[in-house]
């Protein structure tokens, strides 16, 4: 309903009008911070705009990042992948068949609760160190797409993986994982035949990418036909919003921190291009 309007005296209508002229000015110059100096803004080092447009033209949401991507594909995590281009050294890749099926038994065996002091949880924990570390699955079951390579390098080998997780599961993981260096310090494992391996956990430092990051060499120290071996794995995760690389490298003959940074480097740099709807060159093989 609209109220009728009550003539004024023509004399008061300018007056009203420098008033509400001035509030206005007033206003976009306290919202949109008038002053002399610079504000450190993008628009701060841009000539001829002014407060008046900066506030009209100012967008309403942030940016897109990885983090708040749509969700990572097949396709994508398939392009995510590293390639033998962005590690160093000689490795060769092998075909997705051959890295699903390396498994090493130096890793299954029973924890005894009574190594540790809170008992039940720790052992626990540190028992699903060893089965994630057989199996591959440090940070869970992936929820969405994932793709998965492997190299090789003499008795050495890299396995490395892209996955979409659930943000809630994937936190617990990365929570799990930073843990580990003081719940499993120092463990054994007891094998199927009675044989007893010695396992260490420490935490090694990654490259500051991603969104969080965690680092582990786990060494494993048993026999093998009767001869001593020892088993070391340098490991490494990195999430990006909901979405995370693991890197498992190592074997009989040590593992290459170099090598394991260069893979995660590289590795977040691709998925992060991926995410932002970019194409990473090279683009990787397709080993069946």
């Amino acid at each position: 309903m609209t109220t009728p309007r009550t003539p004024r005296p023509a004399r008061a209508a300018r007056p009203a009008r420098l008033l509400a002229a001035a509030l206005v000015t007033g206003a976009l110059c306290a919202t949109a911070a008038c002053t002399g100096g610079d504000t450190g803004s993008p628009s701060a080092s841009r000539g001829g705009v002014g407060p008046g447009r900066q506030a009209a033209a100012a967008p309403t949401t942030s940016p897109a990042s990885p983090s708040a991507s749509p969700g990572l594909t097949a396709a994508g995590a398939r392009l995510a992948l590293i390639t033998e281009a962005d590690i160093e050294d000689a490795w060769n890749q092998v075909s997705q068949r051959t890295a699903r099926s390396w498994r090493d038994r130096l890793l299954v065996g029973k924890v005894d609760m009574a190594q540790f002091l809170t008992g039940r949880a720790d052992a626990a924990d540190c028992r699903r160190l060893a089965d994630s570390l057989f199996d591959e699955t440090l940070l869970g079951r992936p929820s969405g797409a994932s793709a998965l390579t492997g190299f090789q390098e003499g008795d050495s080998r890299l396995l490395y993986q892209v996955a979409a997780y659930d943000r809630a599961a994937l936190d617990r993981s990365m929570r799990r994982l930073r843990s580990l260096p003081q719940t499993c310090d120092r463990f054994t494992l007891t094998g199927e035949d009675g044989a007893e391996r010695t396992v260490e956990v420490v935490e090694t430092s990654l490259p500051r990418v991603g969104d969080a990051r965690q680092g582990l060499t786990v060494t494993v120290r048993g026999s093998a036909d009767g001869d001593p071996v020892t088993l070391t794995l340098s490991v490494a995760v990195v999430r990006v919003g909901t979405d995370a690389i693991t890197v498992t490298q190592g074997g009989l003959d040590g593992a290459g921190a170099s090598t394991t940074e260069a893979a995660v480097r590289q590795g977040t740099q691709r998925l992060e291009t991926v995410l932002a709807g970019r194409t990473p060159t090279p683009t990787p093989p397709v080993l069946d």
